[in-house]
């Protein structure tokens, strides 16, 4: 199965030499991607925030530029760092607007297969962040499904690719770590 088929046409370009040129190559074959996997996570939250497409996926991009990448292998792995910086992003983003204002303006963001926005705060957004570092912790395969699915945009077959896993496994992933993340959240809050 070719791993790139779910990202856009443009990714047949990928180049695994790994420099700093072939990274901004790379960056530039997929930014189309990149623009629609950051739009998916904005649409989540509140209108008046200060990222927007493009301002998520250039941060994104300074950010891995920035770190020891290692070998990127091919474009599903190129997408799923992308997916994590911009979580990280994100999250940052809230730690910040939390301490500058505590219990500040709503955020939107989501949690669910239904894909229907929910208003939630800083604070929240903070408890699905520590809840997912614990899930990592006790089932990292399916604390990554979360990432890639919530923060990335990634549907099943797109995440299932990216980790060399069938597609019923990512739902069954999905499924036990979305109820357990449930659970966990119903307690804290």
């Amino acid at each position: 199965m070719d791993s790139q088929k779910s990202f856009s046409n443009s990714t047949s370009v990928f180049v695994e030499r790994n420099d700093n040129q072939d990274f901004k190559r790379n960056f530039e074959a997929l930014y189309g991607d990149l623009c629609k996997m950051a739009r998916s996570r904005l649409r989540f939250e509140r209108a008046d925030h200060t990222f927007d497409t493009s301002a998520l996926v250039h941060e994104a991009y300074f950010n891995l530029s920035r770190q020891n990448r290692g070998a990127i292998t091919n474009t599903s792995h190129f997408m799923a760092l992308a997916s994590t910086a911009m979580r990280r992003i994100l999250i940052n983003y809230a730690r910040d607007r939390k301490r500058i204002k505590r219990g500040g303006e709503l955020i939107r963001m989501t949690y669910n297969a239904g894909e229907i926005p929910v208003e939630s705060t800083p604070d929240e957004l903070l408890a699905l962040h520590e809840a997912l570092k614990i899930l990592n912790s006790l089932n990292s395969r399916q604390g990554r499904v979360v990432e890639y699915h919530f923060f990335g945009g990634f549907n099943h077959r797109e995440i299932a690719d990216s980790m060399g896993l069938s597609v019923e496994t990512v739902r069954r992933d999905w499924r036990m770590a979305k109820a357990w993340l449930g659970s966990v959240l119903k307690k804290a809050s």
